[in-house]
């Protein structure tokens, strides 16, 4: 977890202070709509590379996904910390079973 620190650190210096070239700071310029778009063009792009790549593919489509997911928790001023903190209450639940949705049928 530790790179996901640093690099949610990079990305708030990069909102604070911009720098020029910067793809982060590009995403910040444009907003929070450009932002949500990457981050569905992401999801989408995680989805195909499951289904039919390797697994490198599969890691980098993941590692671009959770870039613009900080990206987005910046924009948004989510920190780690509070999700971490969702993600410790959630482990406490136990039995919490939500019902099966229907399956994801093969390309």
């Amino acid at each position: 977890m530790k790179e996901l620190d640093v690099l949610y650190e990079t990305i708030k210096e990069r909102k604070a202070h911009g720098e020029e070239g910067s793809y982060t700071s590009y995403l910040f310029n444009k907003g929070t709509a450009k932002i949500l778009k990457k981050v569905g063009e992401e999801c989408s792009e995680v989805i195909i590379a499951t289904l039919a790549q390797q697994k490198e593919d599969k890691i980098n489509e993941l590692s671009d996904l959770l870039y613009h997911l900080l990206v987005l928790m910046v924009d948004q001023d989510i920190t780690l910390e509070e999700v971490n903190e969702e993600l410790a209450k959630r482990s406490q639940k136990t039995h919490n079973l939500k019902a099966e949705r229907k399956p994801i049928e093969k390309l």
